[in-house]
């Protein structure tokens, strides 16, 4: 009985362990808080995101001119030997000579066959799609969170069911050690008690470490320390107003895939106006305003010279040949728009054959739920019975286990139908691009 009584304090050690560890109690709402705030996939997807959104504004578009600016000094020391036509020779040594100078350049594109105005278009576009793919990278990653959560509201249940039965195993054993000793059974009745015991005991062990498990999983992915201890909310609700026509039309108008497709097939589209207006002649503006100082020295014709003044010009120019290469990637873009065009209508396909695929697999799901519910309550109702019948010896322990197993078997079933439906119905809503919005 020594064996009996060790197993028997660890596995309520261990019961008792688990649950004072978690004290915090993480909602649905809690969790997708702390992951928006920590999570490092997220925190990427919004830096990549700002730095797109830098990239769209007007700043780094041509429409704004340009204006530099420069300065410079130059000195020289020099000596020189002059000789007149009179064959007077002077010589003049260290003669200094000082020049400043500074000037402003202002550029401005007048006109440039409309290539800004695309590149500016596209540049909105690509910010757009940016934010488009940091929304899928938020809807990854809080379907893989709830997903995490669900598993481990399963694997709670299943550790209260596994428990009870425990509980049960283990009164049994009790009594059966008591009618041994007092005459009224035999060893074998104990000793297959204290090998059910000793089975339900590794079963709960073997649950409360996939539990531990799951839960520095959701940990990993809140972006928070892996130590962190919590429980979650077990209860569910299903949304029973969803109808497939309704999710297939916010499917096909929501879904991030699909936006993400009909922002490329944009980009696309400008490309080509931006190939096209390189063959259009562009009119640019210049004004540059000089000012200069030069002192000469003694030996000059002039002591020293000072001017100043304002430049404008514009011009012209005009890609008139260049060897082809301008008509070749107007075709290339145009093929690659035909690209897009392909690839939208693979994208709405593949959404179609999800989305329906997902609607019979959480219809299943529910039936499913329903059904194992009923065996949930018929073997409820048979479990009570031969629970009866075996405390008053009118059927063996051997009856008595196989009705305990049919129970937890039952409860076992109707907990992951529960949570296999609402996975299902978690799937249904990221395809309609309801998941944001989604209050679980």
């Amino acid at each position: 009985m020594n064996k009996f009584k060790t197993l028997s304090f660890a596995v309520i050690y261990l019961a008792f362990y688990y649950q004072i560890i978690g004290q915090e109690i993480l909602t649905k709402d809690l969790a997708v808080k702390i992951a928006l705030e920590n999570n490092f996939e997220i925190k990427v997807a919004i830096n990549t995101t700002r730095i797109a959104e830098n990239n769209a504004a007007l700043t780094n578009s041509d429409y704004l001119p340009s204006l530099s600016g420069s300065a410079g000094s130059t000195f020289a020391s020099s000596n020189s030997k002059n000789t007149f036509q009179d064959n007077t020779i002077v010589s003049v040594s260290g003669v200094e000579t000082v020049s400043y100078n500074a000037g402003l350049t202002l550029n401005y594109s007048l006109f440039n066959g409309f290539g800004r105005k695309y590149n500016y278009q596209k540049l909105q576009e690509n910010y757009n799609l940016t934010a488009l793919q940091a929304r899928k990278v938020m809807e990854n990653t809080l379907f893989n969170i709830f997903f995490a959560y669900y598993e481990i509201a399963r694997l709670t249940q299943d550790q209260l069911n596994q428990n009870k039965s425990l509980a049960i195993s283990k009164e049994r054993l009790t009594k059966a050690i008591f009618s041994f000793e007092y005459g009224q059974n035999t060893k074998l009745d104990v000793l297959n008690a204290e090998v059910d015991f000793n089975n339900d005991s590794i079963n709960y062990l073997n649950i409360s470490q996939s539990l531990k498990t799951e839960k520095n999983n959701l940990n990993l992915l809140l972006g928070r320390s892996i130590n962190t201890s919590f429980e979650v909310d077990t209860t569910l609700t299903f949304y029973n107003e969803l109808a497939f026509e309704v999710l297939s039309d916010k499917a096909h108008s929501n879904n991030v895939d699909v936006l993400e497709q009909t922002s490329n097939l944009r980009n696309a589209e400008t490309t080509i106006k931006i190939s096209a207006s390189n063959i259009i002649p562009s009119v640019g503006l210049n004004t540059r305003y000089n000012w200069q100082n030069n002192d000469f020295g003694p030996v000059g014709f002039l002591a020293a010279q000072q001017s100043n003044g304002l430049n404008i010009g514009a011009a012209l120019s005009w890609n008139i040949w260049d060897g082809g290469k301008s008509n070749t990637l107007r075709q290339n873009t145009k093929i690659a728009l035909e690209n897009e065009t392909l690839s939208m209508d693979q994208t709405l396909l593949n959404l179609d054959r999800n989305l329906n695929n997902a609607w019979t697999s959480y219809q299943t799901a529910l039936f499913i739920m329903k059904a194992q519910n009923k065996n949930l309550e018929t073997n409820q109702r048979n479990f009570e019975r031969t629970k009866e019948q075996y405390t008053l010896g009118q059927i063996t322990s051997i009856f008595f286990r196989q009705a305990q197993l049919n129970l937890l078997n039952a409860q076992v079933n109707y907990n992951n139908a529960r949570y296999s439906a609402k996975k299902s119905e978690l799937g249904l809503l990221q395809l309609s691009g309801d998941l944001l919005q989604t209050t679980f």
